[in-house]
């Protein structure tokens, strides 16, 4: 379970196709100083395990399911990555309840500058549009977000001068792919209302 607060942008240093899956080695600089193989690390949104340590870089094995639903397969050498730590049961939630459990993708739409803060919106698929509401949470490449506006084909979010600077999400353009997980209370509540409902 993560916050949605990234602690740090790594480097992807490799990404080597091992079929059916592919295997990702990360320079995650301080993230790294005290993981130990088997931590999960969110990866852009993604709940990974480490399998190999080497000094700052961490080495993960990306399975089908994750290359289908992702975008982590189209890393490339030298791709920046946003990173953040399993949550402590002691630790403060100041983002909201991340599983990196990624529920698909969607594509930056258009960004408006507005002084140093950027309105960003996203077109995405309608199951996933349809487990938001404005004012909810959603994850954006493991970024804990705030919805401002949510339609039947997109959603936009505020990005404030910090999270652009320290985010992968100051760097997309328009057209550019991202890793969507929906709140994890609207997903219960979205299925339990469908298993109520008639056959």
């Amino acid at each position: 379970m993560f916050t949605g607060l990234v602690e740090s942008l790594g480097r992807v240093v490799d990404a080597l196709r091992e079929p059916p899956g592919l295997r990702l080695v990360v320079d995650a600089g301080a993230v790294a100083a005290d993981a130990a193989i088997g931590d999960s690390i969110c990866t852009s949104g993604c709940c990974l395990s480490v399998v190999r340590l080497d000094g700052p870089r961490l080495t993960f094995e990306l399975g089908p399911e994750t290359l289908a639903r992702t975008t982590l397969g189209g890393l490339r050498t030298g791709a920046p990555v946003n990173l953040e730590r399993s949550l402590r049961l002691s630790d403060r939630l100041g983002g909201h309840l991340v599983t990196g459990h990624v529920d698909g993708t969607g594509r930056l739409a258009s960004r408006i500058e507005e002084g140093g803060w950027v309105t960003c919106r996203f077109a995405a698929p309608g199951p996933l549009l349809a487990q938001m509401a404005s004012k909810g949470s959603v994850a954006v490449d493991g970024v804990s977000l705030t919805l401002v506006e949510v339609t039947s084909d997109e959603f936009s979010v505020a990005l404030i001068p910090h999270t652009l600077a320290s985010t992968t999400l100051g760097s997309l353009a328009a057209g550019d792919p991202v890793n969507l997980e929906t709140d994890l209370v609207f997903k219960y509540v979205d299925r339990w209302l469908a298993a109520r409902q008639p056959a």
